[in-house]
């Protein structure tokens, strides 16, 4: 919750560019091939073919999309004040697609 209200007092002073304009910006591939695999733990672990050495963890999809979404940002070194989402959906085998929604960007599963 902390986190939440803290990104969103953020977002007031640093307002988020759209998906496109950071993808456009720092060279973002549209599309990626992503790996995801449930762990012992629990856990997603998510890794991508085209981004060596891109690994991510969450406890469910709606965690994760979020996480890929970071993980994707910081590995093409996208300063945190431009935005916090170039990827508003994951289709991942097995596990369904996740999609975000709206300006609350909550997570539906499709």
């Amino acid at each position: 919750m902390r986190n939440l209200t803290f990104n969103k007092i953020f977002r007031l002073f640093y307002p988020a560019q759209s998906s496109e304009e950071i993808r456009a910006k720092y060279n973002i591939p549209e599309k990626l091939n992503i790996h995801v695999e449930l762990v012992k733990d629990g856990y997603f672990v998510l890794t991508c073919k085209e981004l060596p050495g891109l690994i991510t963890e969450a406890k469910d999809g709606k965690e994760l999309i979020y996480m890929f979404n970071d993980a994707v940002l910081t590995y093409f070194d996208v300063p945190k004040k431009v935005g916090d989402i170039v990827h508003q959906e994951m289709k991942i085998d097995g596990y369904g697609t996740f999609v975000l929604h709206g300006n609350n960007k909550a997570l539906q599963e499709v």
